[in-house]
């Protein structure tokens, strides 16, 4: 049987799902409110499984906030030529030529976020020798990105979901040994 207050919380979610296309009138920051609409599902994952959300919860939401800023602002390289026709923002537009070191940034706190999530949950060491590859995908990102470049940036947009796979793979064998 589902979790109720896990129900509740992806309920309670839905407005800020609704909300998250109108956040580039607003703010130059809408990967961030994607970032924190994202997070929600990973504390009601947490929470239908656990029946509480616990501190490797909370920072497994960090760590996903900071992904999801890194890899939406990628994406929105693709899309700055539009945004500047229609009058939106976004981060793209905001960090211009500095988006490869806030990038950087993002995945760092991603990064970090999941090691210390691994280590408040006790995870065993297989988790951060399988974890190191998916650093070196994120990493790859960052080195090889090409702002000005509408397919590459779709590219490592895309190449996300192998960091996402080799994170989940990392996190299981850490749990399993």
């Amino acid at each position: 049987m589902a979790s109720v207050p896990a129900a509740v919380l992806v309920a309670a979610s839905y407005p800020l799902v609704v909300a998250y296309p109108f956040m580039k009138r607003i703010t130059y920051w809408p990967q961030a409110w994607l970032g924190m609409v994202f997070g929600c599902y990973i504390l009601a994952g947490w929470l239908a499984v656990a029946g509480r959300i616990e501190t490797p919860a909370l920072l497994l939401y960090v760590a996903g906030f900071f992904w999801t800023l890194g890899y939406d602002t990628i994406y929105a390289h693709q899309d700055k030529a539009d945004d500047v026709q229609v009058g939106v923002k976004s981060l793209a537009l905001r960090l211009g030529r500095a988006t490869r070191t806030w990038v950087a940034g993002f995945y760092g706190a991603t990064v970090l976020g999941l090691v210390a999530a691994g280590a408040v949950a006790g995870l065993h060491w297989t988790f951060y020798a399988l974890f190191l590859p998916g650093v070196a995908q994120l990493f790859w990102q960052v080195a090889t990105v090409d702002i000005d470049d509408p397919a590459d940036c779709r590219e490592k947009y895309v190449s996300n979901r192998f960091f996402g796979w080799l994170t989940l793979l990392a996190i299981v064998a850490g749990r399993v040994f």
